[in-house]
């Protein structure tokens, strides 16, 4: 079966000298496409690379974004430089991962005050790029699901290009974004025994929305929580969600990559 990992991070692995190993195995896993993400101006260019090394077979697609966590005081020269990542082939296939996250900030009142001005200012500017670019859109919300959908709204960017990847809100969170035509996206966690809320929110949106990420090198899946993750166990969250829904491995995996597909215009 034919698999597709919306969102993973492959810096770790070149880093360390992994990627041909981890790609090998996400082959051999039935992983037919993977999309990188980005998450400040230090890996875009390297995720760039890889795409274009993977340009023949598609195996490696790549976004451009300032998540919340690489948020600081210099927010606005990374911001003012994802536009013309637009312009270098391979062109990036979505601006994210972006948003919000209250989780990480720091203890002191005021400090995390502070640092999340700068996330809402930094996600306010991105999504305005997204707007001017018709680009799909990925969005980072922990901490912070009412916050982010209310900037998305006040954007104007299209919900039809938005997901929230790593949903782990409920099945009333999830709704708002459906109405809205948003998605979510999800990851390992599905597996996990205290996800039921998660587990909801899936059977919420339905099979016919569906989509798939590792979130690698984190989240992993069971039967290896635990180890680090990678993109080839994608394939066991996809077989538990085949589970979830009722369907065979091999028809969760083609709908959830249409899906894919189709949210990102490949």
């Amino acid at each position: 079966m034919e698999l597709f990992d919306t969102h993973t991070h492959l810096e770790s692995f070149a880093r360390r000298g992994d990627l041909p190993a981890v790609l090998e195995r996400a082959r051999q896993a039935g992983v037919a496409t993977m999309v990188t993400i980005g998450t400040g101006p230090d890996d875009w260019e390297l995720y760039r690379g890889l795409a274009a090394k993977h340009s023949a077979d598609g195996l490696v697609r790549h976004t451009v974004g300032l998540h919340p966590c690489s948020v600081d005081a210099g927010w606005e020269v990374a911001v003012a430089g994802i536009e013309a990542r637009w312009k270098i082939e391979p062109r990036p296939v979505a601006l994210g991962e972006c948003g919000l996250d209250r989780f990480h900030l720091p203890k002191d009142p005021d400090e995390a005050a502070r640092i999340f001005g700068w996330q809402q200012a930094a996600f306010a500017g991105q999504l305005a790029i997204a707007r001017r670019l018709d680009a799909p859109l990925v969005v980072h919300s922990r901490g912070a699901f009412a916050e982010c959908v209310a900037m998305i709204e006040a954007s104007g960017v299209d919900w039809r290009r938005v997901v929230f990847h790593c949903f782990t809100e409920g099945a009333a969170e999830i709704g708002e974004l459906n109405r809205r035509g948003g998605l979510g996206s999800f990851t390992g966690i599905i597996t996990y025994k205290t996800a039921e809320a998660v587990r909801a929110a899936a059977l919420a949106q339905g099979l016919a929305r569906f989509m798939l990420e590792t979130d690698a090198p984190y989240l992993t899946p069971m039967p290896h929580r635990g180890k680090p993750n990678e993109p080839a166990f994608v394939r066991h969250t996809a077989e538990f969600a085949a589970g979830l829904f009722g369907v065979p491995p091999v028809e969760l995996a083609r709908i959830s990559t249409e899906n894919a597909r189709s949210f990102l215009g490949l």
